[in-house]
């Protein structure tokens, strides 16, 4: 063997052994990623094994419920046969004799379900299951009941708050961070399903945010199944943490068969912690009434989007006295930005009453911030909002515009339409269905009291708001149109044909 062949073996040998290592070290590296992509797969999908340990560890804090409720009975019945009839004391006793004579008063029973929030025997139901109760008993996991007194209820949120008095420390579970929870995690209900006793299901997440009918809803939507008698029971998650309150099944026959709702715990816990304090309820009341802001809304008052809550009428009372007007555009409270409606109502019901707070307002196409010291809903739900008597109007006309057939108010239209006597603007006489005023919802009989947030009196008025639309560069006109009272803004497109 030459030299110089012998160099080139020697050279060789050790890049045939990096060779090799190389190649173990690409394997080992495919092996972890793939046990890394593994571990993530099973993080993410979060799938326990079982449900057990966790049902085991808070089946003693959640309780079934009993109410009894007197019912007094018929007394409007009529005879059978006529008072006095040789017939009379034959079917008296055959009715008596088949228990369907005169009874007096009979208890009737009703099955829920809740869940300890304290070791000194607070408890946590729907205000459905126990509403018009004489008697609530409450049985535990454990199998010994107790007898329970109504603390206060919330039937906005469908919230009631119990106390049961005991010898020893009660079991109970925390409230956990329903704003944490995601769409498609795992989480397990618990409760009395159709008065069989604790019973557990499993789902997961299927929706938040949901609103169902009130004005303060926040539900989250899951698959675990619920039925009647799982109302006022808690929804967990992994973590042993009450994340909602089951309270609503939306089915087409009632059963399981369909979609749960239960009310998150960042509601719930503010509600309960008010009804421990108070007995009742203290929500934040600003004093407005609003709708949502539309994208041609948007465009007729030179917003650059569809968000915040638009203003259609203030009464007496905090807005006004903070100098907020109609045809504002409220864009932040209290330092949190304003989407609509449902998210200020909400926002302005969690805060402190009687708290001084900055509303961000949109006006004349600038913004201002003036402070709002917030009254009490309760207080002032029945408040009535008024509407506001300008000057007379002219002389009655009636002109065709916008699809829309106008006459100026006068006292004979007032009293037809049930205005206020001295509110001025045009009443519309009728609305050609091909136009898009009709599409909008305006009909016979709606007032139009503005136009691009200035009042109106005749069709002069509007023809100069149209007009100044158009010189604006903008395609619609934004009207404030009442029904009834009721207050709304519409807007119009105004391109000339």
């Amino acid at each position: 063997m030459t030299q110089a062949r012998a160099a080139s073996i020697a050279l060789r040998e050790p890049l045939r052994g990096a060779r090799v290592d190389l190649r173990t070290l690409f394997i080992a590296l495919i092996g972890a990623m793939a046990l890394m992509f593994q571990t993530m797969a099973a993080e993410a999908r979060g799938a326990p094994e079982s449900f057990a340990d966790l049902a085991e560890k808070v089946s003693p804090a959640v309780v079934n419920i009993t109410t009894t409720t007197v019912v007094e009975a018929a007394t409007d019945q009529q005879p059978i046969v006529p008072e006095g009839s040789p017939f009379e004391d034959f079917f008296r006793d055959f009715m008596d004799r088949n228990g369907q004579g005169p009874q007096g008063p009979r208890r009737s029973q009703a099955l829920g379900s809740g869940f300890v929030i304290s070791e000194d025997g607070y408890i946590v139901t729907n205000n459905h299951v126990i509403e018009g109760a004489d008697e609530i008993e409450i049985e535990f996991y454990e199998g010994f009941t107790l007898p329970a007194k109504l603390v206060g209820t919330d039937p906005k949120t469908d919230i009631a708050l119990l106390k049961v008095e005991s010898d020893k420390p009660l079991t109970y579970v925390p409230f956990g961070d329903s704003d944490a929870a995601r769409v498609g995690d795992w989480v397990m209900a618990m409760g009395n399903p159709l008065g069989q006793g604790f019973s557990v299901s499993a789902g997961i997440v299927s929706q938040r945010g949901r609103a169902l009918s009130g004005a303060y809803d926040d539900y989250i939507q899951t698959d675990a199944a619920i039925n009647r008698g799982n109302s006022g029971g808690p929804l967990f998650d992994m973590a042993g943490e009450v994340i909602g309150v089951n309270t609503a099944i939306l089915s087409p026959n009632g059963g399981s068969i369909g979609i749960g709702f239960s009310m998150a715990s960042n509601v719930v816990s503010k509600v309960v912690g008010q009804l421990k304090e108070f007995g009742e309820t203290r929500r934040g009341w600003l004093g407005v009434r609003i709708q949502d802001v539309t994208a041609d809304v948007a465009e007729a008052m030179g917003l650059d989007g569809a968000k915040g809550a638009l203003v259609t009428d203030v009464p007496d009372g905090p807005s006004k006295d903070a100098g907020i007007e109609s045809g504002d555009v409220i864009l932040s409270f209290d330092g949190t930005e304003v989407t609509d409606t449902r998210a200020l109502v909400r926002t302005v019901g969690e805060t402190e009453v009687g708290k001084a707070v900055r509303v961000v307002v949109f006006r004349d196409g600038k913004t201002q911030t003036l402070m709002v010291t917030l009254g009490r809903r309760e207080e002032a739900e029945n408040v009535a909002f008024p509407t506001e008597a300008p000057a007379q109007p002219e002389a009655p006309e009636t002109t065709e515009m916008l699809g829309l057939t106008l006459q100026p108010l006068d006292d004979t239209l007032r009293e037809e339409l049930g205005v206020t006597a001295g509110t001025t603007g045009l009443a519309v006489v009728e609305v050609d269905e091909s136009t898009e005023a009709f599409t909008k919802g305006l009909r016979a009989g709606d007032v139009i009291t503005e136009a691009g947030q200035q009042k109106v009196a005749s069709v002069e008025d509007l023809q100069s708001r149209i007009d100044e639309a158009r010189e604006a560069g903008r395609k619609t006109v934004l009207l404030l149109v009442r029904r009834a009272g009721e207050p709304r803004f519409v807007a119009l497109g105004v391109a000339e044909d």
